[in-house]
């Protein structure tokens, strides 16, 4: 008889900061390098080596985060995918990497790993490295479950919690952000400023060789594509004319549409 065993998927934006977070031990390195390109990962550890040529030196904690920072932003700044490898258990270390995701407008993705305290403390100590008491692990495993709850409202937009012995079920799926649209090759029309002037956005739709559908829908017979970038509402007779329009539109794939400031008025007045 075989046992089927069930794989846990997770899915991360192809553009975020991975967070990893787990006690000395709980297998975050091994995970990181099984799912993430090597380049993607940067490692606490690895930068204490850069700095002092130790990957175990306290004393040289402070200036290997100012190197995972700087790295880290380096790459957000270029829109790659960042995973950072520490333990991550503490709040004043999860800060500046929250603030970091904010800063160039990534999401943030918490992948915590709770592995059994045991286990961690068995890891270490078949590690030269790690012959450290298990009070560390046992500071590390509380500081770590007091944080899970919290890690949503501290700002992180994805919260996965992993059970640190079952980590080989795990398959990661990258997912396109949703204003990824690089499949899309045109050719474009772009259309703005509508301002419910159903009358006028008809007439422009025709004279740019659209033509309404056997359901009613405006589409373009060389594929054509219409993109409009705001205003759809406001001043004009038409305005709901408009929006059944553009939404029809949106909704078959002729269509691309971005909300202006009035829009967005009218929306919130809703």
């Amino acid at each position: 008889m075989s046992l089927q065993i069930k794989t846990m998927k997770i899915e991360i934006p192809e553009l975020a900061l991975v967070v990893l977070m787990g006690a000395s031990g709980a297998g975050k390195s091994s995970f990181a390098r099984r799912h993430f390109l090597e380049t993607e990962i940067i490692s606490s550890d690895f930068c204490r080596g850069l700095v002092c040529d130790d990957e175990t030196s306290l004393e040289a904690t402070q200036d290997a985060f100012d190197l995972v920072h700087f790295i880290a932003a380096k790459r957000l700044q270029l829109g790659k995918l960042t995973v950072i490898d520490a333990t991550n258990v503490q709040k004043e270390a999860r800060t500046p990497l929250l603030a970091l995701a904010r800063k160039y407008f990534v999401q943030s993705v918490a992948l915590v790993i709770d592995t059994p305290e045991h286990i961690c403390h068995e890891r270490n100590q078949l590690r030269p490295d790690r012959q450290f008491g298990p009070h560390v692990v046992r500071n590390h495993t509380r500081q770590l479950r007091g944080s899970i709850r919290h890690l949503e409202k501290d700002g992180f937009r994805f919260v996965h919690v992993l059970r640190g012995e079952k980590l080989e079920n795990v398959e990661i799926a990258r997912v396109p952000l949703w204003n990824n649209r690089k499949n899309e090759c045109g050719p474009f029309d772009i259309i703005g400023d509508v301002h419910g002037c159903g009358d006028e956005l008809e007439e422009l739709l025709e004279t740019l060789g659209y033509a309404r559908d056997e359901n009613g829908v405006w589409a373009h017979s060389e594929g054509r594509k219409a993109v409009f970038v705001g205003d759809l509402g406001d001043r004009g007779p038409r305005v709901a004319d408009v929006f059944k329009i553009v939404m029809a539109m949106e909704k078959a794939g002729a269509a691309m549409c971005v909300p202006g400031n009035h829009d967005e008025k009218l929306k919130r007045y809703l």
